[in-house]
């Protein structure tokens, strides 16, 4: 028997002088994603997105910016441990920025981290489509934030570049 899940979740990232950071949380057996869960009862889409990112980050949707322009979705099938039924799961993305560092990570998770987008898509590396989605969430980020990107000059000193 084959099962249908709807999932919903947020890609969250800041601003860090080093570029954007974005949040992994790690669920351990070195399993990092980003925060989301299970549509539950008459939710819609984006209330199971925000509801799942303030009960595994303890971020409110006040210290979270949606970005209106991104929204993908993750298309995968797995087997149930318990009861062996394949299972089809659809989980839908959306990106936020929020401002704040420190994370409340929830029971279900071992840790979290602020990662680079080139750190980020090395520890998603067993996942082809979610590095996929943190690209198409970096791309956005890069057009729609210019000033963040600064050009870099190199900075001479000994007649060696320095950047």
């Amino acid at each position: 028997m084959i099962q249908t899940q709807t999932s919903a979740g947020i890609i969250i990232y800041r601003q860090t002088i080093e570029g954007p950071k974005f949040l992994l949380l790690y669920h351990g057996h070195n399993y990092w994603n980003f925060p989301k869960g299970k549509m539950e009862g008459t939710e819609r889409i984006i209330q199971t997105a925000l509801r799942e990112v303030q009960e595994e980050t303890g971020l409110k949707n006040s210290e979270i910016k949606l970005k209106k322009n991104f929204k993908t979705k993750e298309r995968f099938s797995f087997k149930d441990k318990i009861n062996k039924d394949k299972i089809f799961k659809v989980v839908t993305f959306y990106l936020a920025e929020t401002k704040q560092p420190v994370i409340k990570i929830s029971k279900e998770h071992q840790g979290y981290g602020w990662f680079l987008y080139s750190e980020a898509k090395r520890i998603l590396n067993r996942y082809k489509n979610t590095q996929d989605i943190i690209t198409k969430a970096f791309n956005i980020i890069k057009k729609e934030d210019k000033n963040i990107f600064p050009p870099q000059k190199p900075f001479i000193q000994n007649k060696k570049f320095i950047t």
